[in-house]
């Protein structure tokens, strides 16, 4: 069975996303004194607002 679809059709299918994805840190101090992070992505739609992020 021959192939239906090749590598280079794939990748011309595929669209490329609209704004930029950041990893959002945020330290937490919980009450015994030690400090925790949470990591997550987030997609934002200009990298210029990456202050604005909480």
């Amino acid at each position: 069975m021959a192939k239906q679809q090749s590598f280079a059709d794939k990748s011309k299918v595929k669209q490329k996303a609209d704004g930029v994805t950041v990893k959002l840190i945020k330290s937490i101090k919980s009450d015994k004194g030690t400090i925790k992070f949470n990591e997550k992505f987030v997609k934002i739609s200009d990298i210029s607002k990456v202050t604005e992020l909480k």
